[in-house]
């Protein structure tokens, strides 16, 4: 059989075209990397590759979760613990690390169009959920509900892991955070940490309250705290982390919004000894 010689010299072309692409990509991460030390490129090692479908529209989905050492770890956790989290009816008091990367167009086996995620955790945590079904199954979940408030998603329960496939379409760099931006810079230097901080008490609030969020509110109280020069606040996108120095109090709280990190204002009324942090949700 004859092999046409212009379609290989189009293929050979194709892949030159794509490895330069690739080698484009990799130069521009890393230009974006030294413009942003905040942040870095990983390429995560493929793990388990999730099978599910859009709600209402029953359009499938495929989650690719990945892992890396570069996503940091969850906190210690047993199955005793985990059983019980699960149970909770509100178990967002304990959050997966985890990145979230855009939506790619696929194909899968019966050569359908098809959308898949690719999510990535931290690997030492993603080999001990690979060792339970239960963790495995708790892995898969919290990868749906980021990817639900993330995009604005509803995505079915009803899912399946494949078998035979770790990874759908082609590992891609992932540009994840490496820290927050603080937006009260401490003044005062760290005197000796004896005593265990405490949790304060704290509202949070969305405004308006009806319709599409555009603002939340986080009220913190913290007695005995003189001026916000002995606050630390950290915001995330997704979270909120204050220490109240020396040792007096610790907050951290995930929330299911995404905020603007950069117009998020904190005041502190030392007479009410109350933190008001007002955070803009990003529209999504």
């Amino acid at each position: 059989t004859m092999t046409d010689s212009s379609l290989l010299s189009t293929e050979l072309e194709l892949q030159q075209q794509e490895e330069l692409y690739q080698q484009l990509l990799l130069q521009t991460m890393g230009q974006m990397q030294t413009e942003n030390p905040d942040s870095k490129v990983i390429r995560p090692q493929p793990g388990i590759c999730v099978k599910t479908s859009s709600e209402p529209d029953k359009q499938k989905v495929f989650i690719n979760i990945c892992q890396s050492n570069s996503v940091p770890p969850p906190p210690e956790l047993s199955r005793e613990e985990l059983v019980e989290l699960l149970q909770a009816e509100d178990p967002s008091g304990y959050r997966v690390p985890m990145s979230l990367g855009e939506p790619h167009t696929e194909v899968d086996n019966s050569s359908q169009g098809c959308t898949a995620y690719d999510v990535v955790i931290n690997q030492e945590f993603f080999q001990r959920c690979q060792k339970d079904p239960l963790f495995q199954q708790f892995v898969i979940l919290v990868s749906v509900e980021g990817l639900e408030n993330k995009y604005n998603l509803e995505l079915s329960r009803d899912w399946k892991v494949l078998k035979n496939r770790k990874f759908l379409g082609s590992v891609s760099e992932q540009n994840i955070r490496t820290k927050s931006r603080p937006v009260i810079q401490e003044l005062q230097p760290q005197e000796n940490a004896a005593a265990t901080p405490k949790r304060p008490e704290f509202t949070l609030l969305v405004e308006p309250p009806a319709g599409d969020p555009e603002y939340l509110i986080a009220e913190i109280k913290l007695p005995g705290v003189p001026s916000s020069r002995s606050l630390v606040l950290d915001v995330g996108e997704d979270r909120l982390v204050l220490t109240a120095r020396p040792s007096l109090f610790h907050l951290d709280v995930f929330h299911p919004f995404l905020i603007d990190q950069e117009n998020s204002v904190a005041q502190y009324n030392s007479s009410t000894q109350i933190l008001t942090v007002t955070l803009p949700v990003v529209s999504l």
